[in-house]
């Protein structure tokens, strides 16, 4: 046997070679991502994941870049399909015969392997993959563009509907404000028509009066000369100058000397003028008014109901937005907050500073309180509905009597029962306001207290009121309130 001795020249080339060769893989490691939520992670590196860089649908399996060096190098590797790393690579197999799914057949729009073209889809129209992709991600895009489009119709279509009910409920206020104002011009008209005629008339009854007076004194003096005339014409001598004596034809009846009396035609002049101002006064007045619930329904906050405060026989809708009284009391906690004797209830959230209006509806019932209390008011027992006790209310009764509650209490003239209020509040220490619109009836302000004290949190009130056996059964509505910016 040959003496074999170690070749210290390849021996140390093969040491360095084995040395670059490591000090290159844990290079190419520590550079490499680990794999995060939601990437594909290399199916052969134990321990620590790194991030796939290829899969290959030969091997069904996915490499990071270390482990697809032999796919890049190895030329039996190299013959093997690479994709950009996916997840479950099974189900880019053919189940049938075992071959990556590379084609795809037009004729029954699925995808298929080599020995799927030569056997079950001879006949049929097959196109690359990429190709089948191609397509059918164009066709993709065009439903997507279809489905855009039909989406935008609908938009376009519910944008329309929007516009016709802001249209419809535009028309009806603009009927409203415009009839409010015709009213106010065939009033003044009616007014204008009414003064010239009773100035007309004035006259007319002056001038009767004078024609009546001269029509009388006419008559005596037709009387007198028709005595005279008959004495004239006696023959006796001394008949008639007695007669003449006794008639004193010297002097006629007493009558009134008509020179200086004349009747003056009554004056118009500024009439008109007058009654335009006082009608362009009206107008600006009722504009005011109409413009008034416009601008505080900017201020239009959410209601709902705090039920640990309401009174124990009161009945408060899932939502929070309904109050009504029911036929018996429930079992409630006796909460501080809650009203004992009184059937009310407060919203949930107050109010220290700001503006704030809310809409309630009030259709249907002969009896109902509200307004805005403070914190501190009394909640057990019988209740005072004043503003010394801290509460700005209006309330109705008996279904036509309309008061505002200061004390004492005022009697509110309406000209109709309103369907729906609005009450607006002007958070202001020392000098608060609270005011009560009819909103169908925008013009007419029920009362506003002004001038209030207030010094701390404000709440919402509301009361349905007994139910009346049954007349008043009907609930008070919080109401969404439509504003036009």
């Amino acid at each position: 046997r040959p003496d074999l001795r170690v070749n210290t020249f390849i021996s140390e080339m093969v040491a360095q070679f084995r040395q670059s060769a490591q000090q290159k893989a844990s290079s190419s490691s520590s550079e490499q991502q680990v794999s995060k939520p939601g990437e594909v992670p290399c199916d052969v590196c134990t321990g620590t994941k790194l991030k796939a860089l290829k899969s290959c649908l030969v091997c069904l399996v996915s490499y990071c870049e270390t482990h697809l060096e032999p796919h890049l190098t190895m030329s039996g590797l190299k013959r093997h399909q690479l994709i950009d790393p996916v997840e479950n690579l099974e189900g880019r197999i053919c189940t049938k015969h075992d071959k990556p799914l590379e084609l795809f057949c037009k004729t029954d729009q699925t995808c298929v392997c080599m020995l799927c073209t030569v056997l079950d889809h001879k006949t049929h129209d097959v196109v690359p993959l990429k190709e089948g992709y191609e397509r059918k991600k164009t066709e993709a895009e065009i439903q997507q563009m279809i489905q855009k489009r039909r989406l935008k119709i609908q938009e376009v279509k519910h944008s329309v509907d929007l516009s016709e009910e802001d249209a419809d409920r535009e028309i009806a206020e603009g009927v409203q404000v415009f009839t409010s104002l015709k009213e106010s011009v065939e009033r003044g008209l009616n007014e204008l028509i009414n003064t010239i005629k009773e100035k007309q008339k004035t006259t007319e009854k002056q001038a009767e009066a004078f024609i009546k007076e001269l029509e009388q004194e006419i008559s005596e003096l037709m009387k007198r000369s028709t005595e005279v005339e008959q004495v004239l014409r006696s023959e006796d001598h001394l008949h008639l100058l007695q007669s003449v004596q006794s008639l004193n034809v010297q002097q006629p009846p007493p009558t009134k000397d008509w020179t200086e009396v004349s009747v003056r035609p009554s004056s118009y002049e500024g009439t008109v003028v007058k009654a335009v101002a006082q009608l362009e006064e009206t107008l600006s007045k009722e504009m005011k008014k109409l413009l008034e619930l416009k601008r505080v329904q900017q201020y239009v906050v959410d209601v709902t109901l705090d039920p640990d405060t309401a009174h124990s026989n009161l009945i408060l809708s899932d939502d929070g937005k309904q109050v009504n009284l029911g036929d018996g009391r429930k079992n409630v906690p006796d909460n501080p907050e809650r009203f004992s004797k009184c059937a009310s209830v407060l919203r949930k959230q107050s109010f220290s500073s700001g503006r704030f209006y809310f809409e309630v509806q009030v259709k249907g019932k002969i009896e109902w309180i509200l307004g805005v209390a403070r914190e501190s008011i009394k909640r057990k027992g019988s209740i005072t509905l004043k503003t010394q006790k801290g509460y700005w209310t209006i309330l109705l009764t008996n279904g036509n009597g309309y008061y505002a509650l200061p004390d004492p209490r005022v009697l509110l003239s309406l000209k109709s029962p309103p369907q729906k209020v609005g009450v607006f509040v002007d958070y202001e220490e020392g000098l608060g306001l609270v005011s009560f619109y009819d909103v169908d009836a925008p013009a007419l302000i029920f009362y506003s207290f002004t001038g209030c004290s207030f010094t701390e949190k404000l709440f919402l009130l509301f009361s349905p009121s007994i139910n009346d056996g049954g007349k008043n059964s009907a609930p008070l509505i919080i109401s969404p309130v439509s504003v036009d910016y």
